[in-house]
């Protein structure tokens, strides 16, 4: 197996024998098995504790990769041992006794042999057909990054769109509305976060975001991870629901040895200043071992009044004005007309002659909020394991996290209010003595929203591991728990707040015709309100899995895993607010109950040909079959395939192929049936074809009560080469296509164009229904008639409900370009990584016309990449990187405007000290966005103002400097 990396170095596995430059320095073992490594692209796994103390002769000049570990280990007691994935396993030498009892004696467990890569279930083995990009424990040191959801998101397949703690308020685009708690989640391909499946050492987190979509890797500690491996590939065969655009695995230091810790402070122009702490301790014993690491992490916020694009006046970058017309002080709506209200006076006494006709009063809708929250978190990572006997071992994981966050938020309550004439402070500026309108901000008066939250998360599993000559059977336990409780304060309470506007008593009615806090401070608090919100997400899980070959072939022994999983998942959620009566109300979120899922699983990997074998045109053929089947308790059952091949035809060439079906099973809330998520009503619609401009329509919305799942058909093709000729280079391709139907989707955003376009939307329309139909609408509990419509003008029914509706078509390429070699004393290392999408082609409905929007606002732009250089030479190491953003076109606006790409520079500087009381001390510096450059201008319209830039693409932090200081004790 070749194992690409994105992000800083390769681990990459050796297919067959290379000879290459070696410049590995006499010394400590550990060391030298590091410098190997890098210099040979070899994946290297082992103890540190069988190294300790370990010297070696080292090597030099060119040799074959495979003698020089040789030389490296001859004067130890351990060996090289290749796996089927094609990493090398340091181990210690089996030992044969003397005496009677040598037939009789147990070799010391190869744990190494149950290695288990993402993309398969077979110990030992690679993913047949599909490429794996490995993010190693040097590579995360090497990005200079602090957090899990930073190195995840440099990779250039995943998406910035969607669940993130950047894109908490705007638009809402890519299920970023579902991000109650300020998680981050992972969003390949742009498919959507839900779309993505997180894994943390093989098994399913605890999911957060309303109803529970996505995994939040937020809580995950980076100090405990090992490495990260992405599948960007369909995986459902072999993992189930949410595997379309592919796998990410966390995998932890389980076995790390020893004590190690890290230290962390850094920071950006005008906040957002972060400080981490972290602490990893390993300990082996007769049979057993053990891993805590704790984390704790703090960044503040980043205010929006610190950076120049995050405001709605976008005049100053030749934009439109998105301020709001809520102002303070306000404006007079009055016969039509506005009436501006002065600034620099109280409203006592105000004339009608003082206000401005024709003139809005307008305010910055980002004024005192924040674009990132203040974060902060910790977290405990515990895992265990014992031989029970000779061929028996238990283990345990636990990852306990909590995090808490708060930023300042856009007003949610902002209208006009009326004034009745009994207010003492009443103005009428036309003379009619009638209420009048103010187009208040209560702002300045409450201060800012300050939405904040806690979240607490739980991932336990349990299991026991027993092998049964070559086979080796797992059966594992789990359960995990993710709570999140929001508060939003500072809202206005309507009902109090007309209470205060109807108050006769100058000395306690509220005031809204000066300037802000024209109020008593009493009266200001009487109509202060909140929001919140409080939701538990629930699984328990067991599954058993067992694997080993099955019969032996010319090219080696097929391999059978076969298992099978049940989970039981529950959400609840619970809100609260105080916004619209006298005293506060709960309410909860009316939502299907447990779902339970039984699953099924086999793969079956078989060699057809290997070098042995003197195949024309063949080096190496195998081939993996694999398939799943689910039932879900809410929606039935799916079956998904999946099918890989990989041909060697000359040595140094991989040609790798799969296809597979995959799916992603309905939310929670998708399923949801009834009051509060089903509304049936008759309204008139723009209609080019009715003679009076209009046809009333019987609209459904809610949820389709036969939603099912999404599904998927994905296709890659990959070819690795190390070319003989450059000795140290290795391109890696990779070709990815998916086809994605049956996305859960409504029209109801976009229901005014219903009749306008007909074209598109005639599946989901019914023209001239019977009557009896109609009927039986109107009949239902769920019917709402507010302009009282009789039945029999209702001439079309329109499907908005939330539904398998629409599709998704996404090709393009994914590119890797590594290059190692010794040079002047030290290794050098330079690289690209790439993905170029060819088109987003979307559809509403499977008979609407597709429309590309690949390198548009809201979808992934054409091209994205990552380039790297680093150089290590004794203790020092630098390394930088380019990052670059493609522009794209913003088709929110008429007429479209460009947005330029954007390309930032990262670097880090460190030095690992040796012997002395500074022995086993790094020191770094990491430097992100060097040159400081500011996110591309973008016009962007949100939900609550605008602002001038687009946090799918770009974050706002511009150059941040952080110190980094770890030590091995």
């Amino acid at each position: 197996m070749l194992v690409g990396s994105a992000c800083g170095l390769i681990l990459a596995s050796a297919a067959q024998a290379q000879v290459r430059t070696f410049d590995v320095p006499a010394g400590d073992l550990q060391k030298a098995l590091d410098a190997y490594g890098a210099q040979s692209g070899v994946q290297l796994i082992y103890r540190s504790a069988d190294l300790r103390g370990l010297q070696t002769k080292g090597v030099r000049g060119p040799i074959d990769q495979a003698q020089a570990l040789e030389r490296l280990l001859a004067d130890s007691d351990l060996v090289a041992q290749r796996q089927a994935s094609g990493a090398q396993a340091i181990i210690k030498a089996p030992r044969r006794p003397q005496g009677p009892s040598a037939d009789a004696a147990i070799l010391e467990p190869q744990l190494l042999s149950e290695l288990v890569v993402t993309g398969t279930r077979i110990r030992g083995a690679g993913p047949v057909g599909s490429n794996l990009i490995s993010i190693s424990r040097r590579d995360i040191e090497a990005s200079g990054y602090a957090t899990t959801q930073q190195i995840v998101q440099a990779l250039p397949q995943n998406y910035g769109g969607g669940p993130n703690d950047s894109t908490m308020y705007g638009t809402g685009r890519n299920g970023s509305s579902a991000n109650l708690a300020a998680g981050s989640a992972i969003n390949l391909r742009g498919l959507g976060a839900s779309s993505t499946l997180v894994l943390l050492n093989g098994s399913r987190p605890p999911m957060g975001g309303r109803t529970g979509v996505f995994a939040d890797i937020s809580l995950v500690p980076s100090t405990a991870i090992e490495r990260i491996e992405v599948l960007a590939d369909g995986a459902s065969a072999l993992y189930g629901s949410d595997a379309v655009a592919g796998v990410v695995n966390v995998i932890f230091r389980d076995r790390f040895e020893g004590l190690s810790t890290q230290l962390r402070y850094g920071g950006a122009k005008g906040g957002a200043e972060e400080a981490q702490a972290g602490l990893l301790a390993g300990k082996t014993w007769s049979g057993g071992h053990v891993v805590v690491g704790y984390e704790v992490a703090r960044r503040d916020a980043l205010a929006a009044s610190k950076r120049s694009y995050a405001t709605s006046d976008l005049r100053p970058f030749g934009g439109p004005d998105y301020r709001s017309i809520y102002a303070s002080p306000g404006t007079i709506v009055a016969g039509g007309q506005t009436f501006a209200i002065p600034a620099g006076q109280n409203g006592v006494a105000l004339r009608p002659d003082q206000l401005i006709r024709g003139v809005t009063n307008k305010e910055d809708g980002l004024l005192d909020t924040d674009i990132l929250p203040r974060q902060t978190r910790q977290a405990l990572y515990v895992s265990a394991d014992q031989n029970l006997g000779k061929k028996t071992n238990i283990f345990v994981q636990a990852l306990l996290a909590d995090r808490r966050f708060s930023f300042r938020t856009p007003t949610g309550s902002q209208s006009a209010v009326t004034v009745p004439v009994a207010n003492p402070f009443y103005l009428d500026p036309i003379g009619t003595h009638q209420p009048v309108r103010v187009q208040y901000s209560f702002v300045r008066d409450l201060g800012p929203n300050i939405y904040s939250g806690h979240v607490r998360a739980y991932d336990l599993t349990g299991g026991l591991r027993r092998s049964f000559g070559s086979w080796s059977a797992t059966a594992r336990v789990g359960y995990g728990r993710q709570e999140e409780a929001t508060l939003i304060k500072n809202y206005v309470n309507t009902y109090r707040l007309g209470l205060a506007l109807a108050d006769i008593n100058p000395a306690t009615a509220y005031n809204v015709f000066g300037d802000a806090r024209s109020t008593p401070a009493a009266t200001i608090n009487s109509i202060r309100g909140f929001a919140s919100s409080d939701s538990v997400y629930k699984a328990w899980s067991a599954d058993v899995k067992a694997d080993g070959p099955l019969f032996a072939l010319p090219a080696g022994e097929a391999r059978l895993a076969v298992g099978a999983e049940h989970r039981d998942e529950r959400y609840r959620y619970d809100s609260f607010n105080d916004i619209s009566a006298a005293t506060p109300r709960a309410s909860s979120l009316l939502l299907p109950g447990p779902r339970q899922i039984d699953a099924a699983f086999a793969e079956l990997l078989v060699p057809l040909v290997d070098e042995t074998m003197a195949v024309p045109g063949v080096r190496q053929l195998k081939v993996s079959l694999a398939g799943r089947i689910e039932r879900y308790s809410d929606f039935g059952t799916t079956s998904n395939p999946k099918v890989g091949l990989d041909w060697e035809p000359v040595e140094g060439l991989v040609l790798k192929s799969a296809y597979g079906t995959s799916f992603r099973a309905p939310s929670f809330n998708d399923m949801r049936q009834g009051v509060g998520s089903t509304l049936y009503q008759p309204a008139p619609l723009s209609d080019p074809n009715s003679p009076t401009g209009s046809t009333v329509v019987l609209a459904l919305i809610g949820n389709s009560p036969d939603i099912g799942p999404e599904r998927a058909k994905t296709w890659t093709s990959t070819a690795e080469w190390k070319p003989a000729f450059a000795p140290g280079v290795k391109l890696t391709t990779s070709y990815f296509r998916v086809k994605y139907r049956d996305r859960i989707a409504s029209i109801n955003g976009d229901i005014f164009n219903a009749l306008i376009n007909r074209a598109a939307y005639s599946a989901l329309l019914t023209d001239t229904p019977a009557a009896s139909v109609v009927a039986g609408y109107y009949a239902s509990p769920y019917f709402s008639n507010p302009s009282n419509i009789p039945a029999s003008s209702v001439k079309v029914i329109v499907d908005a409900r939330v539904q398998n509706l629409a599709i998704v078509n996404q090709d393009g390429l994914d590119v890797d370009i590594d290059y190692r070699r010794a040079l002047g004393g030290g290794q050098i290392n330079l690289g690209l990584a790439a993905t170029y999408t060819f088109r987003v082609e979307q559809a509403v409905t499977e008979n609407s016309a597709k429309v590309d929007t690949v390198g548009t606002v809201g979808s992934p732009v054409k091209l994205r990449w990552r380039a790297r250089a680093g150089w290590t030479q004794g203790g020092f190491d630098a390394a930088a990187f380019v990052n670059f953003v493609d522009g794209y076109r913003n088709q929110t606006v008429t007429p479209n405007e460009h947005v330029d790409a954007w390309t930032t520079v990262d670097l880090t500087l460190g030095y690992r000290f040796t012997g002395g009381r500074a022995d086993g001390l790094r020191a770094s510096l990491a430097v992100a966005n060097l040159f400081d450059r500011d996110p591309p201008y973008v016009n962007l319209r949100t939900s609550s103002s605008g602002i001038g830039f687009d946090s799918d693409n770009a974050n706002p932090l511009g150059r941040t400097i952080a110190i980094q200081l770890a030590k091995s004790w």
